[in-house]
This record gives structure tokens, C-alpha cells and sequence, in this order.
């Protein structure tokens, strides 16, 4: 007998064909119903979930792609071993409300020839764009394609990938899109560790270890807090406290502009924190606000 779960995966279609996908989107709107979207990457977890609750608060057909996509990572990353689980990403997706999943296959997607990338130039020149060339225009391709297929009047993404968020509200704005760019708030286990696909592959020693990364954030608020406003001193304290940590190793640390992402040297303002730092061979990401 099936459960209630399984009930609900058996009845969330499941769209693999571009074509199909958009003659559906085409059938909603001309329906004139408002369509979601939120993009993942799937291995779905509880902030994935929240932002398809926020999706089905703010529309009346929600999407929820799922794709690995190839052309963002490099050539020494985790592509092939990126956690899968499209039968589980279903259920949950069913269960928090959506219409459809999209899980199209990389071929199907990108052509035999395909040969079209989208860049954004200056939002991606430093932090996670700086550690991972090519990785943004492969972020931007995919989400333009997405945008192209789906239709959708809203998109939903979460704040972990902060730079992400920015870089994808730019091309919104430049290619027209007219889309409105939903950024949902960071969703965090109870020790402050952000919630990623990615903490799959942490040990239980190391998903201990990698709340430093909170811990750090945390560390930058008190600083403000207590009157700093240097923001050198600050991001050298926060090495100081992550490089305590035996299995860290920082790939960056950078207060920066919310809006520009240019460095930031004297806090005068709100500014955002972002982090990039690997627990063992796991590359985890973090950011907070700060200087309020």
C-alpha cells in the first residue's frame, strides 16, 4: 500500500521534454494563472522546502526544476558525485505544494552544438566567480534557459548563495526579463550550520567543525557591535577563528557592498560578509548582514 508521500509522488508530473515544459507554461499563463519558479539542483532539503511554501504563497502554479548542471562546475569538481535523489526531491516537492517538476536531461537542455553562454561581468569577478571560473556563466545560462522555458512572473531563490541571487537579479535586469527575483532567507540547522545539499558528504565530526563558518558571522556582528568598524581587523578575526579549526582551509573571507559586491574598508553601513571555506575536502558557503 502506498503512503501518503508516495501518493503525492506518484501524482506530480514530471516533465523531462524543454518543449513540453514550455508549451505547459504557455497553457498556464494563457489560463492566466501566475507561475513560480524555483530553481534547484536537487537532494532536496528543508530550505528547498521553504522556498516552495514561499513560492506557493505568491502563485498559483508552482515549478520546481531539478538539474545538475554540468556547465557550472569545473573540471576538478563534484558533477558527477552531486548527490541525486529525483524520486525523494518528488515527494518533498509534492508535499510542500508544487505543480511540476522539470528535471530535464543535460542533452536534452544543451544541444549537440550548443554553444551559447551568458555572462555577467563585474558581479562575478571576485569571491565564489574568483575560486570558480566559468562557474557563473554556466549559473546564468541554465537560469536564462530556465526563465525562457518556464515563463514564470516570480523566481525564488535562497540567500546562502548570495552572490548568485545578485548576479541572477543583474541579468534580469539587463536581458529584460521582467521576472521578479524572490531572495528567501537562509535556513539554518540548530547550530547554525546553513543548509546545502552539499552537507551530505560532512562526517559527523566534520558537520560539527563546519559550524565555525556561523560562528565566524557571529563573531563579525559582535565585532560591529562593539564599535569596530575596521573591515580588515574584522575578516582577520574571523580567519583567526575558522584557522583554529584543524580540518579548515579558507578559500576567501570578504565584507563587502550588498548591492555592488565591491570590498568594503571601513563599515559605514549595512555590508554583507560572505565566506567560502572547505571542512575537509567540503567547500561550504556562508554569508550574513552586518553594520546595521
Amino acid at each position: 500500500m502506498n503512503t501518503g508521500a508516495e501518493m503525492e509522488e506518484i501524482m506530480l508530473p514530471v516533465v523531462t521534454s524543454p518543449a513540453e515544459m514550455a508549451a505547459q507554461a504557455e497553457r498556464w499563463r494563457k489560463a492566466g494563472e501566475t507561475i513560480a519558479l524555483v530553481p534547484t539542483m536537487g537532494c532536496l532539503h528543508e530550505g528547498h522546502a521553504s522556498l516552495i511554501r514561499r513560492a506557493r504563497q505568491k502563485a498559483g502554479k508552482v515549478v520546481v526544476s531539478i538539474f545538475v548542471n554540468p556547465i557550472q562546475f569545473g573540471p576538478n569538481e563534484d558533477y558527477a558525485s552531486y548527490p541525486r535523489d529525483l524520486k525523494g526531491d518528488t515527494a518533498l516537492a509534492a508535499a510542500e505544494g508544487a505543480d511540476l517538476i522539470f528535471a530535464p536531461e543535460a542533452s536534452a537542455l544543451y544541444g549537440p552544438d550548443f554553444q551559447t553562454t551568458i555572462s555577467v561581468a563585474k558581479l562575478t569577478a571576485g569571491l565564489c566567480g574568483a575560486s570558480r571560473p566559468g562557474h557563473f556563466n554556466g549559473v546564468t545560462t541554465v537560469v536564462a534557459l530556465l526563465f525562457h522555458l518556464v515563463k514564470p512572473h516570480l523566481a525564488v531563490f535562497g540567500a546562502k548563495d548570495y552572490q548568485q541571487a545578485a548576479v541572477i537579479r543583474r541579468m534580469n535586469t539587463d536581458l529584460f526579463f521582467g521576472i521578479e527575483i524572490d531572495v528567501a532567507p537562509i535556513v539554518r540547522e540548530p547550530s547554525g550550520l546553513a543548509l546545502s545539499s552539499r552537507n551530505s558528504y560532512l562526517s559527523p565530526q566534520e558537520r560539527a567543525e563546519a559550524t565555525v563558518l556561523f560562528q565566524s558571522l557571529r563573531l563579525a556582528e559582535g565585532l560591529v557591535q562593539a564599535g569596530e568598524r575596521n573591515a580588515g581587523k574584522i575578516t582577520a578575526a574571523m580567519r583567526g577563528l575558522i584557522d583554529g579549526v584543524a580540518s579548515s582551509s579558507i578559500d576567501y573571507i570578504a565584507i563587502v557592498d550588498p548591492d555592488s559586491l565591491a570590498p568594503v574598508e571601513e563599515i559605514d553601513r549595512e555590508v554583507q560578509v560572505l565566506l567560502a571555506v572547505r571542512i575537509g575536502t567540503t567547500r561550504l558557503i556562508d554569508n550574513g548582514r552586518i553594520g546595521r
